[in-house]
């Protein structure tokens, strides 16, 4: 059975930093593109950061978001800067549903995904 749990969610202010992971059991790690999403209340799901060999980071986050990937130790990382209250959400990681096609393009290519944790951003 596939799980994925996040962490490393919490309040802090404007300009600083958190480090989300995601660990994952029960498939191939190195295998799949993972994702990291957000959603914040009211706003529809968006990609933040995706990476199989070489991540790609969304221009909403780029220069201040990266995301890394652990294959001995089947964990993803987004490392998050320069914080903004706009960045404020529940942040999810996500496994692609096939190891064939690389990244996909929407979150419809995903289809497994954690419980979410929650980033909030004071100004």
């Amino acid at each position: 059975q596939v799980q994925l749990v996040e962490s490393g969610g919490g309040s802090v202010q404007a300009g600083g930093s958190l480090r989300l992971s995601c660990a994952t059991s029960g498939l191939t790690f190195s295998a799949y593109c993972m994702g990291w999403f957000r959603q914040a209340p009211g706003k529809e799901r968006e990609e933040v950061a995706r990476i199989l060999t070489f991540g790609r980071v969304a221009d909403s986050a780029k220069g201040r978001f990266t995301i890394s990937r652990d294959n001995a130790e089947n964990t993803l990382y987004l490392q998050m800067n320069s914080l903004k209250p706009e960045d404020t959400a529940m942040y999810y990681c996500a496994k692609s549903r096939t190891s064939t096609y690389g990244c996909p393009p929407s979150s419809d290519g995903y289809d497994i995904w954690g419980q979410g944790t929650q980033v909030t951003v004071s100004s």
